[in-house]
This record gives C-alpha cells, sequence and structure tokens, in this order.
C-alpha cells in the first residue's frame, strides 16, 4: 500500500488536495528473471545498486516519473546460504593461513639447508664444489647424448665447467 498526496488546480483555478491510495502488487510472470547471482550481489553491490538505479529510471519515466534516488537498503539470504558464505569464508582463511605456515617451513628448511651445505663445504673443502661439477656436467652430456640434433662443442678452458681442468 502506498498514499500519494497531490494538490491539483481544476480550470477554474480551485485548489484541490487529493490523498491517493494506491495496492498493487507485480504480476509474477511479467517479473524480470535475474541478472545476477547472489555472490555477485554481495562483492558487487555498488554496480548493481547503479544498474538497478538506471533501470528503474528509465522505466519510471515512461510513467512520466522521476525516481530522485534508488538504494539498496536491505539485502538478506537464506540462513543456509549466508551459513555456507560464512563457513566458505573461514575456509580461505585458514588456507591462507596454512599456506604462509607452509612457505615460512619452506624458508627455515631452505636456510637449514644452506647451512649444511656451507659446513659440508668448510668440512670437505672444494670436494663438494667438484662433485657438483661432475654431476653438472654428467647431466648435460646426458642430454646432448639424446639428442638428435649435431652439436658442436668448442674446446677450451670454459667447457663444461672446466672439468677437465679441475681434475688436474
Amino acid at each position: 500500500m502506498h498514499k500519494l498526496h497531490f494538490i491539483i488546480f481544476t480550470l477554474d483555478l480551485q485548489t484541490i488536495n487529493i490523498t491517493l491510495r494506491i495496492l498493487y502488487r507485480p504480476r509474477a510472470e511479467l517479473l524480470p528473471k535475474s541478472q545476477f547471482d547472489a555472490i555477485e550481489l554481495i562483492t558487487q553491490s555498488t554496480l548493481i545498486s547503479q544498474r538497478v538505479s538506471e533501470l528503474l529510471t528509465e522505466r519510471a519515466a515512461q510513467f512520466g516519473l522521476l525516481l530522485d534516488d534508488i538504494s539498496i537498503v536491505h539485502l538478506s539470504f537464506r540462513p543456509e546460504f549466508t551459513s555456507a558464505v560464512e563457513l566458505k569464508r573461514r575456509f580461505l582463511v585458514e588456507k591462507t593461513e596454512q599456506i604462509r605456515q607452509a612457505n615460512v617451513i619452506a624458508a627455515e628448511g631452505d636456510a637449514r639447508a644452506a647451512d649444511l651445505i656451507g659446513k659440508a663445504l668448510d668440512e670437505a673443502g672444494d670436494g663438494l664444489i667438484e662433485l657438483r661439477r661432475i654431476e653438472t656436467a654428467e647431466g648435460i652430456a646426458n642430454q646432448l647424448s639424446k639428442s638428435r640434433n649435431y652439436v658442436y662443442l668448442p674446446h677450451g678452458p670454459q667447457m663444461l665447467l672446466n672439468i677437465t681442468g679441475a681434475m688436474q
């Protein structure tokens, strides 16, 4: 129900106060289908409010009505949906925290590995570095041997990390 108050003038300039009571309801079969899903209504409420305002303003203009302001003032969902959204939000927060913890643990592991490698280098001297050079050279040679392409290798002290010079 809506009440409207008007002051109008007759042809002989008499003033008349009129109050109208309007009872209305939409015809369900003529209602437009929703253009937005529930998540969009939550995350893009400003954009949706602007779009609704534009559409209603255009439609009202067809009937000679001016709409000064249109706002979505209340939006609610079924309790099941609200609960599901809250559970998803909590899940995402927990997932982010677990990823952060995993990154911290990985960084601590990398630091520990670097310490161990440093200690091994101190104890074994350059032996570990030479072992890594040999393993790297072996991996490169293995990859080159599997290739069907012809490979020309330069001769010199920089070839394969100077493995021949390191062995002498």
